[in-house]
C-alpha cells in the first residue's frame, strides 16, 4: 500500500469502529426507541456526524503521526 494512502485507511478503519461505538452507546443509552421518522432521521444524522468527526480527528492524528 502506498504510504499516502496507509495512514488513511487505518484512520478510517479506526474512526469507523470509534464512530460505530460511540453510535451505538448513544443510540442505546441516551436517545430512545424514536416515535417518529423524524426522530430516526435524526438520530441517524448525529450518528453519522459522529462517525465523520471521528474519522476526521484520526486521520489528523495519523497524520501528525507519519509526520514526525
Amino acid at each position: 500500500m502506498s504510504k499516502i494512502l496507509s495512514p488513511f485507511v487505518k484512520a478510517v478503519l479506526l474512526a469507523g469502529f470509534m464512530g460505530f461505538l460511540m453510535s451505538f452507546l448513544v443510540n442505546y443509552f441516551v436517545i430512545p426507541v424514536p416515535n417518529s421518522p423524524i426522530d430516526n432521521a435524526l438520530g441517524n444524522g448525529i450518528s453519522g456526524f459522529m462517525g465523520g468527526f471521528m474519522g476526521l480527528i484520526m486521520y489528523k492524528i495519523t497524520e501528525a503521526k507519519s509526520v514526525n
